[in-house]
């Protein structure tokens, strides 16, 4: 999907030259940039995503627009669960952990709440959208 590649490679680039605030769909909403190892290649792959911070830990969301399948950042955390995670101007490793039943229904209904979005990709495809809690390692 080159013009997706085309679009992120613009909001990473802006996310960074910007202390990590961008513009356009994004703004005012909280993006971070999640930095995967690809599960066949090995390379590493960044991704903007907007993320619910709650209790201090930073939550993705695998919505691909509600497309049918999950994105491919999720192949490559479940594969490879150490991570990198840029919010605004820090930048940390975490490790990714998936999110199941009751608190993932919580997690991702808030953040249904908060950006109806969300909601609306649930509601066009038939999977359960993965919710995954990006955990710090100190």
């Amino acid at each position: 999907m080159p013009e997706v590649n085309d679009w992120n490679a613009t909001i990473i680039d802006e996310f960074r030259s910007n202390q990590g605030r961008v513009g356009g769909r994004f703004e005012g909403a909280p993006v971070l940039l999640l930095t995967t190892k690809g599960a066949k290649t090995g390379q590493a792959r960044v991704n903007p995503m907007m993320y619910l911070d709650e209790d201090g830990v930073a939550y993705v969301f695998a919505s691909f627009a509600g497309r049918p399948t999950n994105p491919a950042w999720y192949h490559n955390l479940v594969a490879h669960p150490q991570v990198t995670v840029e919010i605004g101007t820090e930048t940390f490793d975490a490790t990714a952990r998936v999110i199941t039943g009751a608190d993932r229904d919580r997690i991702y209904a808030r953040q249904a709440e908060l950006y109806p979005g969300f909601a609306e990709y649930q509601e066009k495809t038939s999977r359960v959208i993965p919710v995954v809690a990006l955990d710090r390692v100190s």
